[in-house]
């Protein structure tokens, strides 16, 4: 199976830009033959690198609320005329597609990847379970409920978000799922990013798929409230999107200050030779002394009840 990773940075604050150009980044990687294609965390919606929206504590600014309506406005509901278009986008391409979003539900905004069949179906989404540091000012939390894997010719496949990659029992979550292809959409260019996908790899015996965003301060509007730089040409996110082999050897990648579409050939044959001496959820489980449990039902929304319908009694 032929994968692909997408760097590229988004049309902050242009939802139907981003659009088209996920679309353009899905037919690339078609016309190199990939049959699953992994794109950045937050691609559509955008990833507010070094915004603050005017909130330290106990204080919120005007101007904050100000730039957090334009985010929420480039926010998508999830299903909608945005995941239409890559729905087209996946199914004109045969390929699977694993999306960041930034995904709204009533008035709260969730960090959310979702994916596509080569058919074009919505096959499912997952939410980022443990937003980070300033990200839990904008974003809000998932629940188990959205922890998926899917069938694909290489084996399952899923995804964790950044950070969500340093939760031991998130991994162990995904590992005990069988997970074969690792998605990893992530904001974090650190040096320490790509060892960390490394141990994922060898720890999971998987293919691991890390997409990060390349993005200038100049990507984003001239009146962003940008804390890093306003020099247009400074570098707010520099990539650093890798591939990486069961045993932990880096295949594709990474690759820094450039867009990118890295690619690889995945066999399963590799995560079997993986687990001749290591099966994380396995063999090496020890069920006898660990046990992991995961609550994988949705948080409920509220529920309106009349005093009636509480009561017994009617409206009469």
């Amino acid at each position: 199976m032929k994968v692909g990773v997408v760097q590229t940075g988004s049309v902050y604050g242009d939802t139907a830009a981003t659009i088209d150009k996920a679309e353009q980044w899905i037919a690339k990687a078609a016309d190199q033959a990939c049959e699953l294609v992994v794109f950045p965390e937050a691609f559509v919606g955008g990833y507010p690198k070094g915004g603050g929206f005017g909130v330290v504590v106990g204080v919120r600014t005007e101007a904050g609320r100000d730039e957090f309506a334009s985010y929420f406005q480039a926010s998508i509901v999830v299903p909608g005329p945005e995941t239409d278009r890559l729905s087209k986008a996946a199914a004109k391409a045969g390929a699977f597609v694993v999306m960041g979003v930034i995904e709204r539900e009533l008035g709260t905004l969730y960090c959310t990847v979702l994916f596509f069949s080569p058919t074009g179906e919505l096959l499912g989404k997952h939410r980022k379970l443990m937003p980070t540091a300033g990200e839990r000012v904008v974003w809000g939390y998932g629940d188990g409920s959205t922890l998926p894997v899917f069938d694909t010719p290489a084996g399952k496949m899923g995804a964790v978000l950044c950070w969500e990659n340093y939760m031991p029992m998130l991994r162990m979550a995904m590992y005990a799922q069988d997970i074969a292809v690792y998605c990893t959409p992530t904001a974090d260019d650190r040096p320490t990013w790509v060892p960390s996908m490394q141990h994922i790899a060898r720890e999971g015996r998987c293919y691991v798929l890390s997409s990060c965003q390349f993005i200038r301060r100049g990507d984003f509007p001239a009146d962003y409230d940008c804390t890093i730089s306003n020099d247009n040409d400074a570098i707010l996110m520099r990539g650093g999107s890798v591939i990486v082999d069961p045993l932990g050897t880096v295949i594709a990648g990474p690759v820094f200050d450039e867009d990118a579409l890295l690619t690889a050939i995945i066999d399963p044959v590799q995560i079997a030779r993986g687990k001749l001496d290591f099966d994380v959820a396995g063999s090496y489980a020890r069920p006898d002394v660990f046990q992991l449990t995961v609550n994988q039902k949705a948080n409920a929304p509220v529920v309106f009840k009349d005093s009636a319908s509480v009561t017994g009694g009617s409206h009469e």
